[in-house]
């Protein structure tokens, strides 16, 4: 499925008076590497305030950026049109719930909250407000990744393919001492990307056939298609490479194909983001293939994932 701007229309280009007032939830790592220099660059977007569970990092980030900062997340949906996440996942899923609630627009981090649940919540408060969503899956905003994904989809007759995620984050690097990514492992952090691409490729995961955690953290997921399709989805971010390794690959009656990474980098994928943002809430769209719905599919084939791993299905 082809990701482009809603009905054709591409983001107007603003005035101050006419950007987004987009809050920012979260002053990590990734808040400081993509989020925040992606707002306050777009020129459809303005950064105006940040919360974060850390007020120093919060007070730092948003000085960078002649920002203010909220001394709660309540506060700060007063003051904004949109709100980005850059929180785990049980941090952000109510706020966002409640922000969609007071007609607040989100930029959500995958996974889009901790439990089904969660994310079933989020989901119908998104419908029921009307407010337009999109899911950071970061490689699916790439140029290369919508042309490629755009050529599998008018050849057809594929059959099966497998995702490999193989990383040391978690051993060292900025990420290496994120709590949730260390309690809840590849299956939550890397597994929305690999899914994600596995569906858009060879058609909607209807169901996990088996999955596995190893003693070493490893997840190897066996998952089924829509069309009678089968993947394996490998992923760890305990192994000690660098670079890390992010492919894709699929088979079936016109051969082998991998969906190549050309070199976008995050940053230029959370523009091509934004410009889709913008789009949407300019033209009154709601409805985006990696808006809200792909991130409460995502979070069923993780929930159906874990609980084959533990025997519980």
């Amino acid at each position: 499925m082809k990701v482009g701007w809603p009905n054709g229309a591409r983001p107007r280009i603003c005035g101050v008076d006419d950007q987004l007032r987009v809050g920012l939830i979260g002053a990590g790592p990734w808040a400081n590497q993509v989020h925040a220099p992606g707002i306050a660059d777009h020129p459809g977007t303005r950064l105006t305030t940040v919360w974060a569970r850390r007020p120093e990092a919060a007070e730092h980030l948003a000085g960078t950026y002649g920002a203010t900062t909220a001394p709660t997340p309540e506060d700060l949906l007063d003051q904004v049109d949109a709100v980005a996440f850059a929180v785990p996942p049980e941090v952000q899923s109510p706020i966002a719930t409640e922000a969609a609630a007071r007609g607040r627009h989100l930029i959500l981090e995958k996974p889009i909250a901790a439990t089904l649940d969660d994310a079933e919540r989020l989901a119908d408060a998104v419908e029921r407000h009307g407010v337009a969503s999109l899911v950071v899956l970061t490689r699916r905003y790439a140029p290369e990744t919508r042309e490629q994904l755009a050529q599998l989809g008018d050849a057809g007759g594929w059959v099966g393919g497998s995702a490999r995620w193989l990383t040391g984050a978690l051993l060292g690097g900025p990420f290496s001492h994120s709590a949730w990514r260390h309690e809840r492992g590849p299956l939550d952090d890397v597994g929305p990307h690999a899914f994600d691409l596995l569906d858009a490729a060879l058609g909607p995961i209807t169901d996990v056939v088996a999955a596995d955690r190893s003693e070493h953290g490893l997840w190897q997921v066996v998952l089924r298609h829509e069309g009678g399709a089968t993947s394996v989805a490998t992923m760890t971010m305990t192994l000690p490479i660098n670079p890390g390794i992010s492919e894709v690959v699929v088979y079936g009656e016109h051969g082998h194909r991998v969906l190549a990474d050309r070199g976008s980098t995050a940053q230029q994928c959370f523009t091509n983001l934004l410009d889709d943002f913008v789009a949407m809430v300019d033209s009154g769209t709601t409805e985006h293939p990696l808006d809200v719905r792909r991130g409460l599919h995502l979070q069923r084939v993780i929930e159906l994932a874990r609980r084959k791993a533990t025997g519980e299905a």
